[in-house]
């Protein structure tokens, strides 16, 4: 790193980060993998979804982690580059609305819809050059971007990727499908960039293959879940990153018990799922494969997001000591 580069981070934290600067300087990372273990881990931020999470908060909670990557969320991106709010999500689920309420819901999102369409094909790429600075300067590479959508039009899918592509990102992440893998695997052949698709417990379904979604393009990849994964199929995940490894973009770490266990998801190390084991496989077979926290237990009563956070980074040193 340049005496210029570092000087640029330090400023950074200094003036936009506050206390994060100690955890920085004394973090539990070294450059690009966990204590130099050979294994990179980062967080999706959809782990910091119950604190306030503009870009520049979320930026603070990683640098506090000790964390340099990042798979981030499409929102807080879009808001930095001054995109429209988007609707609240209603406090009660859809069950629980009247037939008018779910129509003036299904209303208010289609005209947010259309009214983020026509800003993304005309906004200025410039903030998402700026939100990439922000981020490189304190340490932090953005890996992923969660945004775009199949049901999007393909000049807003253009635009997903281009976003991604600025920010130094490999690719887009999306929720894995057939129809998702068909829609955006010839963008992803185009752009060249990776799009990881993200699986729930569907895994365990009759039928259900990684291949079809795969088929469409090399550069389609999978998000592999592994604590769904466990959910789902009640089954490890190591056979499917031993035989996927050259196409996984990233993994998402979690803890779930077993779907015969009741499938909960779990504080780590409470589970079924082989958290450590996966981690010391990438190590062992060298995979170029992050690994994302992504904090979906409840948590515990006199207990904080940032707190389970940190107990999740020093869970994943340990299982690589």
């Amino acid at each position: 790193m340049s005496e210029k580069t570092g000087l640029t981070r330090r400023r950074f934290l200094q003036t936009s980060l506050g206390g994060a600067v100690a955890a920085f300087s004394t973090g539990v990372l070294a450059g690009p993998t966990l204590g130099g273990r050979g294994v990179r881990i980062g967080a999706i931020t959809y782990s910091f979804r119950a604190l306030p999470s503009s870009a520049e908060q979320l930026l603070g909670y990683l640098v506090e982690l000790g964390l340099d990557t990042v798979e981030l969320r499409g929102e807080p991106v879009e808001a930095f580059a001054g995109g429209p709010k988007p609707p609240p999500w209603p406090r009660r689920s859809r069950a629980q609305m009247s037939e008018q309420e779910r129509a003036a819901l299904r209303e208010t999102r289609r005209k947010h819809q259309e009214e983020a369409r026509s800003w993304r094909l005309s906004t200025s790429m410039e903030p998402y050059r700026r939100l990439r600075r922000m981020y490189n300067d304190a340490g932090v590479d953005i890996d992923i971007l969660k945004l775009g959508d199949p049901s999007w039009s393909d000049e807003e899918i253009d635009y997903a990727f281009n976003v991604a592509r600025i920010l130094g990102a490999r690719g887009i992440s999306l929720e894995i499908s057939d129809e998702a893998g068909k829609r955006m695997g010839p963008f992803a052949t185009k752009h060249q960039l990776i799009v990881g698709m993200h699986n729930h417990t569907q895994v365990g379904e009759r039928g259900f293959s990684f291949d079809k979604p795969l088929s469409y393009s090399p550069f389609n990849m999978m998000n592999l879940d592994i604590g769904h994964y466990v959910a789902g199929t009640s089954e490890s995940p190591i056979p499917v990153i031993q035989k996927y490894h050259d196409r996984i973009s990233h993994l998402h770490l979690k803890d779930r018990k077993r779907g015969i266990n009741g499938g909960d998801n779990v504080m780590w190390g409470k589970g079924d799922t082989p958290i450590g084991e996966v981690l010391r496989l990438l190590k062992k077979e060298k995979y170029p494969i992050t690994a994302m926290i992504e904090l979906e237990y409840p948590v515990p009563e006199g207990s904080s997001v940032m707190e389970e956070m940190k107990r999740c980074v020093e869970y994943c040193r340990q299982a690589l000591s």
